[in-house]
């Protein structure tokens, strides 16, 4: 009786670890998910180290890979290429390929407020768009920022001409502004400009493309089309595992950086990367949605940006849609 006891306890443990575990999860394989980014890692992408530390993607039958990103254009071109099952990237940037034709569509907008600025040290004095002419500007081709940039321009009646351009890729941008070799740059509010500030020790002045004539869905979840009617199931279960990620991000900004350092322990300093955390999170709504659950976006929000695009960014009047073209909430969980 006494050798039969451990065994008897160890299959309760085990019954009882089974019973816990949703139903979903027990009876499905693990399908292979792979979630590229829009960039290097920072702030806003930890909720989802949170929700994969925490189990809510394996809960749904999700084996997620989350791999860093070399811009939203580029996560673009692998999700329609199905290299990548879904990508988190700038919506904007994502309507403007499908409008040429890329078989791209969001399945939810975290960012409903845009986190694009164009930043310097407040020492220049540069706090209106303004002020920018003359100045030299550093740029990343290719990113979402970048892409965005000749709208913030037209948005102010500043010509190309007036603002002179520096490439290079996100350290580069910094060391430039670092440097005194440019004046500002491209970055968003909560990444680059803590980014600048603690290299530095000096105070940075972002002028957010929100604030000044442009303001538009940002950061969010793209698929290819295909994928929606051949496997909607995932995508559903995707977002609501996402979904739940962001939420418990809100609550406990800290608990998402801390899991994405354990996943990635160069990810950033954990202090700035907190910061840039809570920056992240007052992004995720509008007044529109402040009673929603996150991912869920005003449809008006998406009207309004696609107007910008129309007006500003390049996209033919022709081939502009409607919203519900380029994001759909058909995937997301009920509130």
């Amino acid at each position: 009786m006494k050798k039969l006891l451990p065994s008897l306890l160890a299959g309760a443990a085990t019954a009882l670890a089974l019973a816990l575990t949703p139903a979903h999860a027990q009876n499905k394989p693990q399908d292979k998910v792979t979630l590229m980014l829009n960039w290097y890692l920072y702030s806003e992408h930890a909720p989802f180290f949170l929700g994969k530390e925490r189990g809510y993607y394996a809960e749904e039958g999700i084996d997620l890979d989350i791999q860093e990103g070399r811009g939203s254009a580029v996560t673009a071109q692998a999700v329609a290429a199905k290299s990548a099952t879904f990508g988190y990237i700038d919506v904007t940037t994502m309507i403007k390929a499908a409008a040429k034709g890329a078989p791209l569509k969001s399945t939810g907008v975290l960012f409903q407020v845009s986190p694009m600025s164009v930043m310097g040290f407040t020492e220049k004095n540069i706090k209106t768009p303004k002020d920018i002419i003359g100045k030299t500007v550093a740029t990343t081709p290719g990113d979402s920022m970048s892409q965005m940039w000749p709208l913030f321009l037209k948005a102010n009646n500043i010509q190309p001409d007036q603002v002179k351009i520096v490439s290079g890729d996100a350290q580069t941008k910094l060391n430039a502004v670092t440097n005194g070799q440019a004046d500002l740059l491209l970055g968003y509010v909560m990444d680059q400009a803590i980014k600048l500030q603690d290299a530095t020790g000096k105070s940075v002045t972002p002028i957010r493309f929100a604030d000044s004539g442009v303001n538009q869905i940002s950061s969010g979840i793209i698929t290819n089309k295909n994928l929606l009617t051949e496997n909607p199931d995932l995508v559903k279960r995707f977002m609501r595992a996402s979904t739940r990620a962001a939420e418990a991000a809100e609550k406990d900004p800290a608990a998402a950086v801390d899991a994405m350092l354990k996943a990635n322990p160069k990810a950033g300093v954990r202090d700035t990367l907190i910061v840039g955390m809570k920056q992240s999170v007052a992004l995720y709504h509008t007044k529109d949605t402040a009673n929603q659950r996150p991912f869920r976006v005003a449809m008006k929000n998406v009207n309004d940006s696609l107007d910008l695009l129309v007006q500003y960014g390049g996209m033919d009047a022709a081939t502009r849609g409607k919203p519900e073209d380029y994001v759909t909430l058909d995937f997301l969980p009920a509130n």
